[in-house]
């Protein structure tokens, strides 16, 4: 059995399978569309998730913040996001290795509206 990744699969399933860079603006696009995703799954302005340099959303119902930082933060790289929202990667795994930086007494929830699909 190869270990080839098939060359009809989503670009970014093969990349974070350990296949080739699919470009700037293919990862960009994934990450736009899954914090949309998420947003649109967990309406409000609790928690802001944001991945670098790519998006960030706020998310999650409850108090929301109006100046300054927010007290509730997720920030994760693009890789790690994709990987999270794809679920090729648990939450735990990503916080424990430090791929994930969750602050705040809310941004953990993020984590049970994952994956995205």
């Amino acid at each position: 059995m190869s270990d080839e990744v098939p060359a009809t699969a989503d670009p970014v399933d093969a990349w974070l399978a350990g296949g080739p860079d699919p470009g700037r603006a293919v990862v960009k696009a994934a990450v736009k569309q899954t914090l949309a995703l998420l947003a649109e799954r967990a309406p409000g302005r609790t928690v802001e998730v944001r991945v670098p340099p790519f998006g960030a959303v706020q998310c999650v119902e409850g108090p929301r913040h109006t100046r300054g930082n927010p007290p509730n933060v997720v920030e994760t790289d693009p890789r790690t996001w994709l990987a999270l929202s794809r679920g090729t990667l648990g939450w735990c795994d990503a916080v424990h290795a430090g791929a994930v930086t969750a602050s705040g007494s809310r941004a953990p929830e993020v984590a049970t509206l994952l994956p995205l699909r």
